[in-house]
């Protein structure tokens, strides 16, 4: 049977995300992004579509290395200024029953103990409808907002992130039994205590002696989300994530991303095909070809390729303001994203190539054309690189979601592609039609609470 596309909107708590320059778009609405109302719209409109989750990007930092300033980066509000994304949940989970929410937290910035309750919190209040995307941050700007004078080195960045991951499946898996709550009020029993432990980690990064302060939730351990393409990440990505985010040019390369990815996860003992791989892609629709391509050219008119040049120089710490405009730019060892700097050491870029490849504000691929065309080219980039879905990213917010949701989507539940209704349970059992904790063979799974022999002390 064909695969079914699963699909999340991908957004960001600020004006700019992706695609910049286009809050200048008279029909754009991303400067209400401070109010409750515009997100909880925007729940709802996804949740029409159907849409799987509403991935909400984060950055601790600013982008300050093109041109050694922010000047641009105030002018154009490239992910500046943004606000926290985990204190939206709350209020798009009251006016949806099934939308997923995936969000984004540096766990280098985020103390595990306090961060295990926010999770546990948000988890309950969705019913089980939280993801956490795991990031480690590149961003030196980050590092000395937070009292260090320069972010750790890459890898040395994974490392800890293994170890927060263990404090975590100790906290969300290991300390409260499944039965541990009774509720009884007869006896005046809410939780048996013989059923809570404590943990005590004492690690390299971590030391953490505490039960958790939440009760059970309905997944636990939120659905987990990772972006990370480096040898690496890939790694930490076969123990641990259940969904990856990959940013892909073409059909072939993308290939061999989702095989590494499955690759990595085989590697760990997991099935590989028990993790979700999403692109990111933008897509511009309307009901005819001529119509679509018009629209394009609007946007583009709106766009500043600038503002994603300048966000792009902050992904791999290389100032291409000091560039001329044909003055081939080398690309140099760094501390950022990884595979930002391998695109540059793969192809002979020059500030004027990265500026057309940012015409629209963006990098992502770009699907322009009427409804049937735009789900034929989605079908096929499914079907050719091994992919389960895309992160949609907006243009002109809303517009550019409920183009797809209008247009779009009919197309594919017409082709057997898309669901025509959500299926019951946790954003877990909605994406991979099991249980909705982790699965057995994944390595949180060897922290959950097991029962302890009377007399032996209770820890995890």
């Amino acid at each position: 049977m064909a695969k079914e596309i699963l699909l999340n909107a991908f957004n960001m708590n600020c004006i700019g995300h992706i695609n910049h320059g286009l809050w200048t778009h008279p029909r754009d609405t991303s400067t209400r992004y401070k109010s409750l109302s515009y997100w909880t719209d925007l729940a709802r409109l996804l949740e029409r579509g159907l849409f799987d989750g509403l991935f909400i990007a984060d950055i601790v930092g600013t982008y300050d290395i093109y041109g050694k300033s922010l000047d641009v980066t105030l002018k154009e509000s490239i992910q500046l200024p943004v606000n926290d994304p985990l204190l939206l949940v709350s209020a798009m989970a009251a006016v949806t029953r099934h939308l997923g929410f995936g969000l984004t937290a540096n766990l280098t910035y985020e103390a595990p103990y306090l961060f295990a309750r926010r999770l546990s919190t948000l988890d309950h209040l969705s019913n089980g409808r939280v993801g956490w995307n795991i990031v480690t941050g590149y961003l030196d700007s980050a590092a000395r907002a937070m009292g260090l004078e320069q972010q750790p080195e890459h890898d040395r960045r994974y490392d800890q992130a293994d170890e927060y991951l263990q404090v975590l499946y100790k906290l969300l898996e290991g300390s409260w039994a499944d039965d541990a709550v009774v509720e009884d009020r007869a006896r005046r029993v809410y939780a048996e205590p013989g059923k809570v432990r404590k943990v005590r980690h004492h690690g390299e990064f971590y030391k953490v002696e505490g039960y958790h302060l939440c009760e059970p939730s309905p997944q636990r351990t939120p659905v987990l989300f990772q972006a990370g393409s480096s040898p690496r990440g890939l790694a930490f990505a076969g123990n641990h994530a259940e969904c990856v985010f990959i940013s892909g040019q073409d059909k072939a390369a993308t290939r061999a991303q989702v095989d590494k990815v499955r690759t990595a996860a085989q590697a760990a003992g997991r099935d590989p095909q028990a993790v979700k791989v999403f692109m990111g892609i933008t897509v511009i629709v309307a009901p005819s070809e001529g119509e679509a391509q018009a629209k394009y050219a609007e946007y583009l008119r709106h766009a500043s390729p600038e503002a994603g040049v300048a966000h792009f120089a902050a992904s791999t710490g290389i100032d291409f303001a000091a560039f001329e405009l044909d003055e081939p730019i080398g690309a140099s060892k760094g501390n950022a994203i990884q595979s930002a700097t391998r695109q540059l050491q793969e192809n002979a870029w020059t500030r004027r190539r990265l500026l057309e490849q940012h015409a629209l504000g963006g990098r992502y691929v770009t699907l322009v054309g009427a409804p049937a065309q735009v789900a034929e080219q989605l079908i096929v980039w499914i079907d050719e690189t091994g992919l389960d879905g895309f992160n949609l990213t907006r243009t002109v917010t809303p517009e550019s979601f409920e183009d797809f949701i209008d247009l779009v989507v009919p197309q594919l539940q017409q082709r057997g592609r898309y669901k025509t209704a959500y299926a019951a349970g946790t954003l877990r059992e909605k994406l991979f039609a099991s249980q909705p904790h982790l699965p057995a063979d994944h390595v949180g799974s060897t922290y959950r609470h097991t029962p302890t022999p009377t007399g032996v002390a209770q820890h995890a």
